[in-house]
């Protein structure tokens, strides 16, 4: 087993909802490829969610709208910090800035 600081938290969740960590020091493996696949996928949604995010704001008082709207917002900046952290505590690979 690794220490703490070479594990790679990944950007999903395991039973209960408790965080998933990879053990390798392979960052071209299929795990860790996948990892960065999700990890982007996610980020590239944040971002679309932040610009729908505005454009509800400025164009709706339809509460029901701003309801779902902040219940996605949370789900993203969840997946967000998930991937930041994940990123804080591993090198990143060369290419992958």
């Amino acid at each position: 087993m690794t220490a703490q600081d070479e594990l790679r938290l990944l950007p999903w969740a395991g039973p209960d909802g408790k965080p998933c960590y990879l053990s390798t020091g392979d960052h071209g493996g299929y795990v860790s490829r996948l990892a960065d696949h999700i990890e982007a996928f996610q980020l590239g949604m944040a971002s679309q969610l932040l610009e729908h995010a505005r454009q509800v704001l400025d164009d709706t008082e339809d509460l029901e709208e701003l309801h779902l709207l902040t219940g996605q917002l949370a789900s993203a900046l969840r997946d967000v910090l998930r991937v930041a952290t994940s990123r804080g505590r591993r090198p990143v690979a060369p290419g992958h800035r």
